[in-house]
């Protein structure tokens, strides 16, 4: 059985299960991509699980937007989006040996 999550749904939701168990899924696969960063075998798989995490976390952040009503989850989600774009980025640029002016 899986229950509610520790945050405060909005009142009169009906797919408050939908919800939770979207947001189990979600916070599983940011482990599983924790797990690859982790055990990565290349730079290159990591800077991928790195993307990914950032992309569900950006998922999560929407989801809750949608559970709680509150719209700063959202601009939460915004602002990690651009940053994560800009670490991948440069994470990719320090792989193949180049600078961040070229």
């Amino acid at each position: 059985m899986i229950r509610p999550m520790p945050c405060l749904f909005q009142a009169g939701l009906i797919y408050v299960e939908f919800l939770c168990r979207a947001l189990y899924i979600i916070i599983l696969a940011c482990f599983l991509c924790l797990y690859r960063i982790y055990r990565g075998p290349t730079g290159a798989d990591r800077i991928v699980a790195i993307d990914i995490l950032g992309i569900m976390i950006v998922g999560f952040c929407s989801l809750l937007t949608i559970a709680t009503g509150r719209l700063w989850y959202i601009d939460i989600g915004i602002a990690w989006a651009l940053q994560s774009f800009i670490s991948t980025l440069a994470l990719s640029k320090y792989l193949e040996g180049r600078g961040f002016d070229e």
